[in-house]
């Protein structure tokens, strides 16, 4: 692909699109026109986000199961989608996982699996899509990072590990590129309106016995504008990092959080 093509002529690839942020930026994406291949463990879920897709006549859209933090699922579902819609062109990697634990109580496993799913599947995924882009000598690849990547949380220590080391792949791989006419992105949302905060505010209420209102009040309590952010802005800053006026644009973590980290 080169920067003149069309957007009907792009190949995206998604992780983790069938809900939530990942769902959001396949229907922004969409609106673009474009091939899209949703990945993820759950095909109900991406088969609903894909019907709802193919509903508009200039997007192309597939959906696979894809466990990112196995070399041979990511292998095989990648060789699937550029069989089916050619090279890649663009990759968010937006497949992740938190789950809270104290550092002192923290178990070896759930050390190991937050690392597995928010980091080494981008990794994975990233290795995988990279060779289209560089024979093409253009692409663009969005990572989903967070806040998480950008300060520190209590109680989520080995999610806060895996996000910063999501940014500094992000950063050291858009040098190797960078000449290239590849450009790679971070974009770190904070607490956004998806079924994860539902859950951290469900933790919240049963830790401190509070009301679901009060938990999710305390969520927004650190945010200056006083709210969470919903998976639309998320999506349009993705649109915009994959769009012909961002090629100048790389290895850059964008905060997408209210004000919450400056």
């Amino acid at each position: 692909m080169s920067e003149t093509r069309e957007p009907t002529q792009r190949h995206v690839v998604i992780t983790g699109g069938g809900r939530g942020i990942g769902a959001a930026i396949a229907e922004r994406l969409a609106v673009d026109g474009t091939r899209l291949t949703l990945l993820g463990r759950d095909m109900d879920k991406l088969e609903a986000t894909a019907t709802r897709l193919r509903r508009s006549p200039q997007v192309e859209t597939a959906a696979a199961v894809c466990d990112v933090t196995d070399e041979a699922s990511v292998a095989a579902a990648f060789a699937a989608a550029r069989e089916r819609f050619g090279p890649i062109a663009v990759l968010v990697n937006n497949a992740g996982q938190a789950r809270p634990a104290s550092f002192a109580g923290m178990k070896r496993a759930l050390w190991d699996s937050m690392i597995a799913v928010n980091l080494t599947g981008v990794f994975l995924c990233t290795q995988q899509a990279l060779p289209d882009m560089l024979t093409a000598k253009a692409g663009r690849i969005v990572n989903i990072a967070s806040t998480s990547g950008l300060r520190g949380y209590k109680q989520v220590s080995a999610y806060c590990a895996a996000k910063h080391g999501v940014i500094g792949l992000t950063r050291a791989l858009a040098l190797e590129t960078a000449r290239s006419g590849i450009t790679v992105n971070a974009v770190c949302p904070g607490y956004t309106d998806t079924d994860l905060s539902t859950q951290a505010a469900a933790g919240i209420a049963k830790a401190l016995n509070k009301s679901d209102a009060e938990a999710r009040a305390m969520l927004v309590a650190g945010i200056p504008q006083g709210r969470l952010m919903a998976p639309e802005e998320i999506a349009e800053t993705v649109a915009f990092l994959c769009g012909p006026l961002a090629i100048g644009i790389t290895g850059q973590a964008l905060a997408v959080a209210g004000g919450e980290v400056m």
